[in-house]
């Protein structure tokens, strides 16, 4: 019976049984042969010493940070969840750099799309220093003190927070699909670097451009108003989006303003839809110019298939073929375009049978072809971005009841970049969620197109100041705040929009050391240490906890189905329909374990595992492994 490994995902070790399946040749005796590997990439090889490179005190610190497995655990917290037996959302409380590490056996290449609005290093960002030997140590040693800032003055403030971000980047990769993308919000103190980071980790191939998002003017300025900030975005493999043919596109804002006003005014002029354009036209002029219809005010007709505008029907650059087309009311010959017909004649038979030309009043004037707005809803994002961010601040205040977060981001805008590139069964994760908005975007564009995407949010429970609003108004820290905000947004959707088949809750999982001694062991008391493991599940923790930290260990998402089932006041967890077993009890014996076989998966033999000191027996746990073996199990592990 195999002993569970307490680490993370061993990235390390990934890396190179990578490098193994591209370069079987460069093995030696199991090891890499980098000699032979600098033959086999010849010339691709740099070997001078000077080359651009980007670099800082730390770096190298950073990049083994990233690679350094975690002993840690995510504990679940039922009572701060909502809707936890149904939920397939997660909310995690912790510092992300470990967090992302514990995720990365269960998400590796599974999410499709992050979002990240990371401390922009102002000055007044807490942006605090990693522990290479034991991070998590150094996590509960945060969270239990007042956070500072990282001021200017530090003596290392781009270098502290390039080491705080360069990790998390690293790790963050790794969890991205091959066609998954990655969305960073950043302002003018720290773009630089983060996109010579990003260059670095993501490769300057993946690097599809950056949005400027203007939040509206700004007074207080001697010189310039700053009144922008950037998102920059890279893809994981711009390969895979070619290869799929996959493209980013938006929907026009201000169509179903248009539709549906189109429709009144057909039925108000009875389907006269020459009247009804006209009255498009006067409605379109009418509003003031900052509405998104207004852009489109040249789709100003209206005909039984819909809104159009009447565009050209020459051939581009001239030749096109020339013959005769009556008008309509005149039975005459109608003005040819000087550059010829768009269509060939036939074609243009089947237009004119489908009343799709647009004739003018006689035949003057040279006819137009009808493009439907349905037609052309979506257009490629424009990289400039104009929203008032009071408005974010001010739905946020409505929704939370006072002003309980600074600066919030736009959930419009998120929503925007979610529905830009991902599908409606996705998975979207944002390890600096803030007060949540990305989780709100994510509940809201599901209600709006029927998706089921998922969301993981990972928060440091920074704690809020004791003169704040938020602390006044019970939120202590930060984490409380986000999760208020997905409770109340979700039930804000489902009343505005009547769907309660929407998916609004989440399940709260907690960073925490692991729940097993010999897993997290005490370096200073080493002696105490072998001496506990006598029973080496910690006092404190629950079943529960120690099953969640093997579906991690394992590579299982955290929502995964679970179901608990009673053996004579014995409880066994069949996840997953059957591909797992997992019974944690004291005095495990054989009519325990034959329990365990009538759960099993029908599709293949699944994962057994036991608690090691709680069998009842020697002679038990070896009859438990011969029986578990005669029904074809073989992965048979314990904790």
């Amino acid at each position: 019976m195999e002993k569970l490994d307490g680490k993370s995902m061993d990235i390390v070790k990934a890396n190179i049984e990578a490098l193994k399946q591209l370069f079987p040749d460069v093995v030696t005796e199991g090891k890499i042969d980098f000699e032979k590997l600098k033959l086999i990439l010849g010339e691709e090889i740099e070997a001078r010493n000077e080359k651009y490179e980007f670099t800082w005190h730390g770096k190298t610190q950073a990049m083994k940070l990233a690679q350094t497995p975690s002993t840690g655990t995510l504990r679940p917290d039922k009572a701060s969840s909502k809707n936890w037996d149904t939920t397939e959302n997660l909310y995690i409380e912790g510092d992300n750099l470990e967090v992302l590490k514990l995720l990365q056996k269960a998400y590796f290449g599974k999410i499709k799309m992050i979002y990240i609005d990371p401390p922009y290093n102002t000055g007044k960002d807490f942006v605090y220093k990693d522990d290479f030997r034991d991070n998590i140590k150094n996590y509960k040693e945060i969270t239990q003190q007042t956070t500072k800032a990282n001021t200017e003055t530090s003596g290392r403030f781009h270098t502290d927070w390039l080491n705080m971000m360069y990790p998390r980047l690293k790790l963050a990769r790794n969890l991205l699909r091959e066609d998954g993308s990655i969305f960073i919000s950043i302002d003018d103190s720290e773009v630089d670097n983060l996109k010579k980071i990003c260059d670095e980790i993501y490769g300057e191939n993946n690097f599809v451009g950056r949005f400027i998002w203007a939040g509206g003017r700004k007074n207080d300025s001697k010189y310039i108003s700053i009144s922008h900030e950037y998102v920059l975005v890279y893809v994981k493999n711009i390969h895979s989006l070619i290869e799929n043919k996959i493209t980013w596109r938006e929907r026009k804002e201000g169509l179903d303003e248009i539709y549906s006003k189109a429709e009144e005014l057909v039925k108000k002029h009875n389907f006269n839809y020459e009247e009804a354009s006209q009255s498009l036209k006067e409605w379109f002029k009418s509003l003031p110019d900052n509405h998104p219809s207004k852009q489109h005010s040249h789709y100003n007709y209206i005909d039984e298939r819909g809104v159009y505008f009447p565009g050209d029907i020459s051939w581009p650059g001239g030749g096109g073929p020339v013959y005769n087309v009556l008008h309509p009311v005149t039975g005459k010959p109608v003005k040819i375009p000087s550059r010829g017909w768009l269509f060939s004649e036939e074609r243009m038979k089947e237009m004119l049978e489908n009343n799709m030309i647009h004739f003018g009043e006689d035949e003057s004037k040279v006819p137009c072809v009808k493009r439907y707005l349905k037609e052309t809803e979506y257009q490629v994002p424009y990289s400039v971005i104009y929203r008032d961010s009071r408005g974010a601040m001010k739905r946020l205040r409505d929704l939370l009841g006072g002003k309980v977060f600074d600066f919030p981001k736009d959930e419009t805008i998120i929503l925007k970049f979610i529905r830009m590139v991902s599908d409606q069964d996705d998975i979207i994760l944002d390890f600096f969620s803030g007060s949540a908005t990305t989780a709100h975007a994510v509940m809201q564009l599901n209600a709006e197109d029927g998706g089921n995407r998922k969301f993981i949010m990972v928060q440091l429970p920074e704690k809020t100041d004791e003169k704040s609003e938020a602390y006044k108004a019970g939120y202590k820290n930060i984490c409380e705040i986000g999760k208020e905000r997905i409770r109340r947004a979700g039930e804000k959707i489902i009343r505005e929009t009547g769907k309660t088949d929407l998916d609004i809750g989440f399940k709260v999982f907690k960073l925490d050391s692991s729940n097993i001694k010999e897993w997290d062991p005490d370096f200073d008391n080493l002696e105490q240490t072998l001496f506990d493991l006598q029973n080496n599940i910690k006092e404190d923790r629950t079943k529960e906890d120690l099953l969640y930290e093997i579906l991690l260990k394992i590579g299982l998402p955290l929502t995964v189905p679970i179901d608990e089932i009673d053996c004579r006041g014995k409880t066994i967890y069949n996840v997953a329909y059957g591909s797992v077993l997992v019974c944690l009890e004291d005095e495990i014996d054989l009519d325990l374990v034959r329990e365990m076989l009538n759960h099993r998966s029908e599709h293949m033999p699944p994962k057994v595992i036991l608690k090691e000191s709680g069998f009842m027996s020697d002679a038990v746990k070896t009859n438990a492994l011969q029986t578990l073996k005669k029904h074809g199990i073989t992965d048979v592990r314990s904790v």
